[in-house]
């Protein structure tokens, strides 16, 4: 969603519990579900924990399904979300993806905005799980350091790019949110999260 700034800092938040269990899952979770890789060339050096995702082939239905991280990450994501949304988001939309992705060591997500019809009326969160000093994160041009224990909104309409050069791995736990009164272009079926908060 274009929120009129390139990144909103949402402050502080504890993601502990969440950051242990994206970091305890094996290489081969990682590598379970590479359908975000294989739809959006930009995302082919990244890997993911899908645990929620959203069918967009049939928009403006959005078919919302549980991904295969779900009972690793629910737990400790739901909390979070549920949080930041009661802080900072009207009530009564729905979460329709929510992932961690990893840019490995040495990996590059090239200059894009997010296209799909879907990336216009929700809100990209982003919760950083870990990074390094030299992940160089730009928006319009412009580069943006993300801290572990904070969240942000990204504008997703404008250019971004991520280059990891350091020797860990980048890794954002990210989800999306449409609010309610975008909710009327779209139709939610599925597994679509509303918190009710």
């Amino acid at each position: 969603m274009d929120i009129g700034i390139p990144l909103r800092d949402l402050g502080h938040i504890n993601s502990d519990a969440l950051r242990t269990a994206v970091l305890g899952a094996d290489d081969q979770s990682w590598l379970d579900n590479s359908h975000r890789q294989s739809a959006y060339e930009v995302h082919h050096q990244t890997q993911s924990l899908m645990m929620l995702f959203v069918d967009t082939e049939r928009w403006p239905e959005l078919v919302v399904s549980k991904q295969s991280a779900w009972e690793r990450l629910s737990g400790a994501a739901l909390p979070i979300m549920k949080s930041i949304l009661k802080d900072f988001y009207p009530e009564g939309g729905v979460i329709v993806r929510a992932m961690a992705a990893k840019l490995v060591s040495g990996g590059i997500i090239m200059p894009h905005f997010d296209k799909h019809p879907s990336f216009h009326v929700g809100h990209r969160i982003h919760v950083p799980i870990t990074t390094n000093s030299r992940v160089r994160f730009m928006i319009d041009g412009k580069p943006y350091r993300f801290e572990v224990g904070k969240a942000y909104e990204l504008n997703n309409q404008k250019q971004h790019s991520v280059m990891n050069k350091g020797n860990e791995d980048r890794i954002p736990f990210i989800f999306d949110y449409i609010p309610e009164k975008k909710m009327q272009a779209v139709k939610v079926t599925g597994n679509g999260l509303n918190l009710g908060f």
